[in-house]
């Protein structure tokens, strides 16, 4: 099912019949030569999945064995074991998979995989979405090829770990707004650009810049919708750009992207609402996520470095707040 970015998707489906699980995986990752057994204890399975086409969180759980070669098209897998045991890529360049270490699917050709009473967890990237991603922070063009042995440690882990769960508790949480999960999708997307080394198998030529008149009308656009989950296409579209157009104007012209102006536009308006607010009905947390930033840490630091302030000072400071006065 096609489900629109911002409307989140939930699928599950569990059970202990052999043959359902042959097809629900089969259909799932485009499974050939697939074998579905018990191995000593009862078969069963559990696959869950949330989300919409530009990012999904996946979670497949076997108490047996499947082995097959998957062909992973038209989207960007990332997956880690919690359980069990298995290996990937075994006709490429085999990847095991380890426990609490991440690794991309090969993409684009067969994959041959074994796995065994396992649980594996996996985001699904929209190939589409991730390759826009791409071409707005990296300057690329068209499919991009990971290095599927790449296991990332370190920092580098602790990132991507961060980031997981900092966008798993916006994607399950059923009140958060649509702004919120779009922002949720590119955190988690420009993580994984920056955590997994990859080519962009096209890179991208040298543009005209186009004039100004576009580019404002690009902000003037983004400044009246601020308040929904704008891509980068549709802010494209409605300057009368194309993606790569927009995205030479903004790097030439502001030295930013257009998503971080949008961004920058959306820290105005929670500075906007914390000075507006009254005493008691909002807290930094809430008028923040409303405007679509998923880590509290990282808003408050680029909001004090943007207005010299905390967050809570603001807030403290706001429209007919009383503030304690010290006793002698």
């Amino acid at each position: 099912m096609s489900v629109k970015p911002g409307s989140a998707e939930r699928f599950e489906a569990a059970g202990s019949d052999v043959d359902d699980a042959r097809e629900l995986y089969g259909a799932a990752y485009n499974i050939g030569r697939m074998t579905v057994e018990p191995t000593a204890d009862a078969f069963g399975y559990r696959f869950t999945s949330i989300g919409d086409d530009d990012l999904s969180l996946r979670a497949s759980q076997v108490e047996g064995r499947i082995t097959g070669a998957s062909l992973t098209q038209g989207e960007y897998i990332v997956s880690w074991l919690t359980r069990g045991e298995g290996v990937s890529d075994l006709l490429g360049s085999p990847m095991t998979f380890e426990q609490g270490l991440p690794a991309m699917f090969a993409n684009d050709r067969p994959a041959q995989f074994d796995l065994i009473d396992y649980r594996l967890n996996m985001m699904h990237f929209g190939g589409a979405y991730l390759e826009g991603i791409a071409g707005e922070t990296e300057g690329s063009v068209g499919p991009i090829r990971f290095d599927t042995t790449f296991r990332p440690s370190g920092d580098a882990l602790r990132r991507w770990t961060e980031t997981v769960a900092t966008v798993a508790r916006v994607v399950y949480d059923e009140g958060s707004s649509a702004v919120l999960r779009a922002e949720a999708n590119r955190a988690a997307a420009v993580t994984l650009l920056e955590t997994f080394p990859h080519l962009a198998l096209r890179p991208r030529s040298d543009l005209a810049v186009p004039p100004g008149r576009k580019t404002r009308a690009a902000v003037e656009f983004m400044i009246a919708n601020a308040h929904r989950p704008l891509g980068t296409d549709e802010i494209a579209a409605a300057a009368g750009l194309s993606l790569r157009s927009l995205q030479a104007a903004f790097r030439r012209e502001y030295d930013i992207t257009a998503t971080d102006y949008l961004r920058s536009i959306r820290l105005d308006r929670v500075r906007q609402e914390l000075r507006d607010a009254e005493p008691g009905l909002a807290t930094v947390a809430e008028v923040a996520r409303r405007w679509g930033f998923t880590h509290l840490g990282r808003f408050a630091a680029t909001y004090t470095g943007r207005f010299g302030e905390y967050p809570s000072v603001t807030l403290a400071s706001s429209r007919g707040a009383t503030h304690p006065r010290s006793r002698g």
